[in-house]
């Protein structure tokens, strides 16, 4: 007689969320470089690569904004919500400050 044993126990993992978007300037789509983005709580902050994306990775599940600031352009925000497991996207634009 064969006997199969088998753990019951219940494991807990963590599952993390991730938010990542790509910084675009308003005017024609182009994606902006050396962006500095920072997400909120935590105040981690990030730089755009050349092709203007960006990725926060093992966020705990909750509502965060994500800020952009460039030099030469207006300061922009987004307010999402974080899902355990999934990947929100966080596009956001922003606009050349005018010149007088």
């Amino acid at each position: 007689m064969i006997f199969l044993l088998s753990g019951c126990g219940t494991y807990n993992y963590d599952i993390f969320a991730s938010v990542s978007g790509v910084i675009t300037d308003a005017a024609d789509g182009t994606p902006l470089e050396n962006v500095s983005v920072t997400i909120i709580p935590g105040a981690n902050s990030i730089l755009t690569g050349a092709d203007g994306k960006f990725n926060f990775s093992d966020l705990e599940e909750g509502q965060y904004t994500v800020s952009v600031q460039k030099s030469r352009y207006q300061s922009n925000r987004k307010t999402i919500t974080a899902v355990s497991g999934e990947t929100v996207n966080a596009d956001i634009t922003m606009a050349i400050i005018p010149t007088s």
